[in-house]
Order: structure tokens, then C-alpha cells, then sequence
């Protein structure tokens, strides 16, 4: 039993058994029917034959039944009686007696009613009046197991029987004898057993082209294309997208094959999209393992950064505080210059601000200090960073290009952090050209990537091989000034990599050097950038 619970029949295989069932059951009927048919039109024609035989001996007879001429009726029916398919031939008084038969011992005999040869006349001993057409073919086996048919010619009663002078009969009777003719029906049944084998071999050879046809057909149309679907599905299982059915059909399997296709190019296009999430995450994983590992770095600096902040952020409240109530007082007088004084006053006001948020950044690097972030304009924090540095530059003698982009989404971030970044990064590259020189400054959108991109590039004397792995590490410095404290580069990248971003460099001795910060973009509703 096992065996055959582990034996699989397939869909070709159901269609091929289901196919040559019904073609068996079909030729089987046809051919049943067919027999029928063909038994009863051999039977209906021997029939024909024997009321034409039963009509020409009544014809035959006429004139001898008219004289009473018993010999000349014995010699005819004999005559009759001995053509090739007549069993016997037998003529029947009012009174069922049997007065002439090609079987002498019967002549003279009454048979009974009851038999074969009579019940078709009479119906419980009735008298014999007429005889209906339908009642007067019948087939039956005789004593010697032989198929008979049999056939009677009822001998109406004319007019002239009923006026003749030998054997007068009133003219009242209408029926005066019966003529029975029996049919050998051994030719018949044995033509029907020869073509009742004749068509039980041409069913059989039907059956098997048939059934071969049949299989043939469900091997090209069916097995093929579903083995070559299955064979498909599983190789796009085992991670081939590239695989492509043939579609060359243009029916229902052809669709199948069609629809299969475009399937298959979306799972690939979506485990392509998967695969890059992953590789964003990826390296989204590794920003802040690199992240996690410049805490550790810094961990000393958060307990400094706490004391360095209480200790700035009481004077530089102090200055902030002067400067708005020197700017109140200069409010309430008119004079020569008034106006630029307020302005120098707010850039005071502002510094002393950025001052603060300086302190607030080192926090921040150390983990101390939250961020404020919300929706802004990355242009205008970059044109804000100009602001306060163009000056710087110009006494240098260093030209500053903008190419801001336009339409840029909002990103979400502390204003004042990358602010930060974006002058640490034009001071240090100011810082590397003491002869002058040329700073371009970018922004662009990633539309793909849902980023935004700053470019800082300077002509400077870029940065040797050697030292371009350890410019973002804290306390690292290659300038003289004793004042440094080699953490510019290093908060910078701190606060990028906190906003989810990226900062990159790539320089080369003398080339200059191109700083990247990559930050997210976000949609937010309208009105909702702060400028």
C-alpha cells in the first residue's frame, strides 16, 4: 500500500487515462448500437423477404384453393418449401388444423392456439376474425434450438371462394385459413457474428489510434509545456531571474507563459530594489558602527565638553545680553552710521549664538547634548555659512563660487549643525590655499537616492595619501597653530553621521581636495521649511 500512495499521476497523465476511457466508451457504445441496428435490418429484411414469400405462395395457390386441388397445392408448397432459407411451409384450416405442410407428419394434426404459430391470431380461444399486420412476423427457437422466423399470410375470404359450388364458405367469414411460412435465421446470426467481429477489431484498432492520437496530442500540447512551466518555476526558485519561458504558443499556456515571464522580470527588479536597500542599510549599519566607535574615542571629551560649556556659556549669555540692549538704546536715537552699528551688533548677537552652539556641538559629538532638528532649506543654510566666512575670504584673496541647485527638497536637521559643517569645511579649505585661490561650493539632489549633496572643492595643495585616513580622527592636525585642537573635521563628521548622512573626501598632493556631505531628503507638507 505504501508503494502506491507514493506513486504520482500528473495532469498529462490524468488527461491521457481520462481521454482513452472516453474513447473506449465511445467506439464500445457506437459499436453496440451499431450491431442493433445491423441485427435489426437483417431481421426487418428477412422479414420483407418472407411476406413476399408467404404472398406468392397465397398467389401461387389461388386457383388450386379455389378447386380444392390438394395435390397441385402439395406439389407447389413443396416446390417453395424446398428453396435454400425455408424452414417449412404450412397452411392452416378456420379450425387451426394443419391441412397441408412440407413436413408430412404434421398434415392433418391441430396445433395449439397457444403455440407460436397461432397465439399471434387468436387471444383466449377468441374466434379468428382478422389478423393486424404487426402480428404476423415473430422469431422463436425451434425443437432443434434453430432461430426461426415466422411469418403468416392470413387466406381472406373472396368472393368468388364464397360463390364456388365445391367448398362454399359464407360470405360473413372474412378469414378462411392461414398460411405460415418459417424462416432459417442461421445465415443472419451468422453474418451478424462475422461482422460483430469484423467491428470488435476495427473498435480495438480505433481505440489504440485513437488513444495513441490522443496521448501524441496531450504529450505536444500539454505534458511539454507544463514540464517546461515547472522545469522554469523552479530554476526562478533557485534564484535564477534571468530565466525566460519560450511564449511561442498563442493560447492559454502561451499566456501562462507570458504572464510567467512578466513575473519573473518583477521579482527581479524587486530583488534588485531589495538588494540595494540592503546595500543602503548596509552602509547606513556601518556609518554608525563607525559612529559608535568614534564615541568611544571621545568619551574623556564628554566630561571636558560639560565643564568647557558651563564655564563659556555664562560670559557669551553676557555678551548676547549686551549686545540686544545696545542695539535697544541705538534703537531709540537717530544719527550718522546708526544703522551699520545695529547690523555689526546683530552679527555680534548671531556669533555670540553660534558661540553657544559650538559648545552645544562638542556636546553633541560626545553624546551630552541633543540636536533641534526640523524641516530647512539646504540652500539657505549653505548661503548662511557664506555670510559669515566671504569676508574672511576675500582678505585672503580667495574666490568663492556658488552653484546652489534649484527646486531642493528640505532635509530635516539642526540648521545650526551643518551650518557648522559647511564652515568647517570652507575654513579648512581657505586654511589651504595661503596664496589664494578658488573655493566652489554645490548643492544637488540624488533623485534616485532621496539625497542631498554639498560639494565643497577647493585648488589648495590637497591632502598628502598618507594623512587622508586620519583627518577625520579627534585631536588630529597637520597645521603649526598652536591653538588647534584638531577637532573640526571630526565634530563635523560627528554631527553628519548623527543626521543619518555621509561626508566623504578624495584629494591628491597638490590637486586640491573635494569634500562631500550627503544628507537625506524628506518630504513635508508646504509652508513647512523654515528659512
Amino acid at each position: 500500500m505504501p508503494l502506491f500512495s507514493e506513486i504520482r499521476v500528473g495532469l498529462a497523465a490524468k488527461l491521457a487515462i481520462c481521454v482513452i476511457a472516453s474513447t473506449a466508451v465511445f467506439f464500445a457504445s457506437f459499436g453496440y448500437l451499431n450491431l442493433r441496428m445491423e441485427r435489426s435490418h437483417s431481421e426487418e429484411l428477412i422479414k420483407q423477404s418472407a411476406y413476399r414469400t408467404a404472398g406468392v405462395i397465397q398467389r401461387s395457390t389461388h386457383d388450386e384453393m379455389l378447386h380444392n386441388d390438394r395435390d397441385a397445392l402439395h406439389s407447389i408448397i413443396g416446390a417453395i418449401g424446398s428453396e435454400t432459407g425455408i424452414r417449412r411451409i404450412r397452411l392452416f384450416n378456420k379450425e387451426g388444423r394443419i391441412t397441408l405442410s412440407t413436413e408430412a407428419a404434421e398434415i392433418n394434426t391441430v396445433v395449439d392456439k397457444n403455440a407460436e404459430a397461432c397465439y399471434g391470431c387468436h387471444q383466449q380461444s377468441a374466434p379468428l376474425t382478422k389478423l393486424n399486420r404487426k402480428d404476423r412476423a415473430r422469431r422463436f427457437i425451434d425443437k432443434h434450438g434453430k432461430s426461426v422466423l415466422a411469418v403468416i399470410q392470413p387466406v381472406d375470404n373472396a368472393p368468388e371462394c364464397s360463390n364456388a359450388a365445391c367448398h362454399v364458405h359464407p360470405p360473413g367469414q372474412q378469414v378462411l385459413g392461414v398460411i405460415d411460412v418459417n424462416l432459417s435465421l442461421d445465415a443472419v446470426d451468422e453474418q451478424i457474428a462475422q461482422h460483430q467481429a469484423n467491428l470488435a477489431y476495427f473498435l480495438l484498432g480505433a481505440i489504440v489510434l485513437g488513444s495513441a492520437l490522443a496521448v501524441a496530442f496531450i504529450w505536444i500540447v500539454v505534458y511539454r509545456p507544463v514540464k517546461t512551466l515547472i522545469d522554469g518555476t523552479h530554476r526562478v526558485a533557485d534564484g535564477d531571474m534571468e530565466y525566460r519561458l519560450p511564449e511561442g504558443s498563442a493560447d492559454e499556456l502561451g499566456d501562462l507563459a507570458r504572464s510567467f515571464n512578466r513575473m519573473t522580470s518583477e521579482l527581479a527588479n524587486t530583488q534588485a530594489e531589495i538588494e540595494e536597500r540592503i546595500r543602503r542599510k548596509t552602509a547606513e549599519l556601518e556609518r554608525v558602527h563607525r559612529s559608535l566607535l568614534g564615541t568611544e574615542k571621545m568619551a574623556s571629551i564628554g566630561k571636558l565638553a560639560a565643564t568647557v560649556a558651563h564655564e563659556i556659556n555664562n560670559p557669551l549669555f553676557g555678551i548676547l545680553t549686551y549686545a540686544r540692549l545696545v542695539a535697544r538704546e541705538l534703537g531709540k536715537h537717530e544719527f550718522e552710521g546708526r544703522e551699520s552699528l545695529v547690523e555689526q551688533l546683530q552679527t555680534i548677537e548671531r556669533e555670540s549664538k553660534r558661540c553657544g552652539d559650538l559648545v552645544r556641538n562638542l556636546l553633541t559629538f560626545s553624546r551630552q547634548a541633543p540636536s533641534h532638528r526640523e524641516p530647512n532649506d539646504f540652500n539657505t543654510i549653505v548661503q548662511r555659512a557664506f555670510v559669515l566666512v566671504r569676508h574672511k575670504l576675500e582678505m585672503q584673496n580667495i574666490e568663492l563660487r556658488e552653484k546652489l541647485g534649484a527646486d531642493l527638497p528640505p532635509v530635516e536637521c539642526d540648521a545650526n549643525q551643518i551650518q557648522q559643517v559647511v564652515l568647517v569645511l570652507i575654513v579648512n579649505a581657505s586654511e589651504a590655499m595661503p596664496k589664494g585661490g578658488v573655493i566652489e561650493v554645490s548643492t544637488e539632489l540624488d533623485s534616485a537616492l532621496d539625497q542631498e549633496t554639498v560639494v565643497v572643492k577647493d585648488n589648495g595643495s590637497g591632502i598628502p595619501a598618507e594623512v587622508l585616513p586620519h583627518i577625520f580622527d579627534p585631536f588630529f592636525t597637520t597645521k603649526e597653530d598652536q591653538l588647534r585642537t584638531g577637532l573640526g573635521l571630526a565634530v563635523a563628521k560627528s554631527i553628519v553621521e548623527q543626521h543619518g548622512g555621509e561626508i566623504t573626501v578624495s584629494s591628491a598632493a597638490g590637486e586640491g581636495t573635494e569634500f562631500r556631505v550627503t544628507l537625506p531628503a524628506v518630504v513635508v507638507p508646504a509652508g513647512a521649511v523654515k528659512h
